[in-house]
């Protein structure tokens, strides 16, 4: 299927690593411009170069910026004053009781999940309403519905997430501009593999004992019972920042195994 994004300008933040680098490949292997972002020039270059070669695709640059840094945001925006297909994915996490969040944690959770996507929807969505197409998609997560309890604060962002995005696309009515969220389920990432890796090291398991001990215990209400690859996330993403997805405007998309419940 030709998904149509030949020569779309496509923005992927945090793209060196795990969601948003499947985004970016996606992207590019149909054929868009893609500028991938990460925090060191080093790791921008690496990923880059990895795109190219794996897409044959040679319309990939990179753009380094810290997302904690409103200076760090503006100097991106000034070096790409344009974009047809924003992909708002960068964003931290980390489990913390709830007593133990301190104020400067919950300020640094929503500036880098939810202020970052704001500041750039705020700089590109109006020449979207302008060039009379565009695309923008925030990368949620489940945790937006089911808030886990051990990441009370990350829950609160990806929450916050949905409220923009919808808010946003109220005010594409009756234009080619679409703003949607995507919500993927536990995904096998840079971090959470990690994480697996040293888990199963400690409790002398495998890594495919400790990952269904993970659904058994953690999130039963899987109906796949098992990690997302980033690549099947990416894959309703890049549909999504499609033309083909012309209809979809102002929905949180689910890509999380079935491990919400509920119809809607």
């Amino acid at each position: 299927m030709d998904l149509q994004l030949q020569n779309k300008k496509a923005l992927v933040t945090g793209s060196t690593a795990g969601i948003g680098y499947a985004i970016a490949l996606q992207l590019a292997k149909e054929g868009a411009e893609v500028i991938v972002n990460g925090r060191t020039t080093e790791r921008v270059d690496k990923a880059v170069a990895q795109i190219k070669t794996e897409s044959a695709n040679d319309k990939v640059s990179g753009i380094t910026a810290d997302f904690k840094s409103l200076e760090s945001i503006n100097n991106l925006i000034s070096q790409l004053p344009q974009v047809d297909i924003l992909i708002n994915n960068v964003a931290i996490f980390e489990p913390k009781a709830f007593a133990d969040i301190t104020d400067e944690d919950w300020l640094r959770f929503y500036e880098i999940n939810v202020l970052s996507g704001i500041r750039l929807s705020r700089a590109y969505f109006g020449q979207m309403l302008s060039n009379g197409w565009g695309r923008i998609i925030f990368i949620s997560s489940e945790s937006a519905v089911q808030i886990p309890e051990e990441m009370i604060h990350y829950g609160m962002t990806k929450t916050a997430q949905l409220a923009v995005a919808r808010g946003l696309a109220e005010l594409t009515k009756g234009t080619a501009v679409t703003v949607n969220s995507v919500l993927p389920g536990p995904t096998l990432s840079e971090g959470v593999g990690g994480f697996i890796d040293n888990l199963a090291k400690d409790q002398n398991k495998t890594i495919a004992q400790v990952e269904a001990d993970f659904f058994k215990t953690i999130r039963p209400t899987s109906i796949i019972q098992r990690f997302l690859s980033t690549g099947e996330v990416a894959n309703m993403v890049t549909y999504l920042a499609s033309p083909l997805a012309s209809a979809t405007n102002g929905a949180a998309i689910r890509a999380e195994g079935g491990l919400l419940k509920g119809a809607v």
